[in-house]
């Protein structure tokens, strides 16, 4: 609990993947994916309960062993491709509520972010508290080989400026305004707004600023390969 405000954090790991067939609990730097976000939860004195909202058995035991509570088995409806992950997260509030259990928070963690750390979180918590007319806050990075004014688009044989303004190689990294990229690692949001609005997206949004290696999610084995070097980097103190 901070500042009166309970909070409860959901990390939503379906058994189906087809991008990476069991990604949840593939093994990341010797633990099972799923487990280094429910560590990092676990790790913010701010939450007061982390429960994983999984269709799967195994996912479920898993999460259990690393410390996470599993209140139910997410029904079938809110279990194949098509489901949202709104509905997953007002399912969670909605049946914690049955329990007995209100909240006033709600932070949605993706598994598929490891890289996170739990002071984004608790960062993300206290800024949406801090903040009174912040209704959410959620991750994102600095747009940066990306920008659109890098950007192209082809016309019949040629390249035309995104931006209609002809400046390749030539504009410079600092003269650009600053973008940000909806990275998802963390989403935070008060409950009275996520039943409002059904999303963490609208003009009541504020940022959380995370440094882009941390954008890095596990959709293919790439992604993975990618994260546990990441991962070792940073624990020998090279990033």
């Amino acid at each position: 609990m901070i500042d009166k405000s309970r909070v409860l954090a959901i990390i939503p790991a379906r058994g189906g993947s087809k991008g990476l067939l069991g990604k949840n609990t593939l093994p990341l730097c010797g633990k099972p994916l799923i487990a280094w976000s429910i560590e990092q939860a676990l790790a913010c004195s701010e939450i007061d309960t982390v429960i994983v909202s999984t269709d799967s058995q195994s996912i479920a035991d898993v999460s259990e062993s690393y410390g996470a509570e599993i209140p139910f088995i997410r029904p079938d409806e809110l279990s194949g491709d098509m489901a949202s992950s709104i509905d997953v997260v007002i399912h969670a509030i909605e049946h914690m509520k049955e329990q007995g259990l209100e909240y006033d928070l709600v932070a949605l963690l993706e598994p598929t972010s490891p890289l996170r750390e739990s002071n984004d979180i608790s960062g993300a918590i206290n800024y949406l508290l801090k903040t009174q007319d912040v209704e959410s806050v959620v991750g994102v990075s600095l747009v940066e080989g990306t920008h659109p004014s890098y950007l192209y688009r082809k016309e019949g044989e040629f390249l035309r400026p995104y931006l209609e303004v002809y400046t390749g190689s030539n504009l410079r990294r600092q003269d650009l305004d600053n973008l940000y990229f909806l990275e998802g690692s963390v989403y935070v949001s008060r409950i009275d707004s996520m039943y409002a609005r059904r999303s963490f997206y609208h003009e009541a949004t504020a940022p959380w600023v995370v440094p882009r290696y941390k954008s890095y999610e596990v959709d293919e084995l790439a992604d993975l390969i990618i994260i546990e070097s990441l991962m070792v980097a940073k624990q020998e103190g090279r990033l």
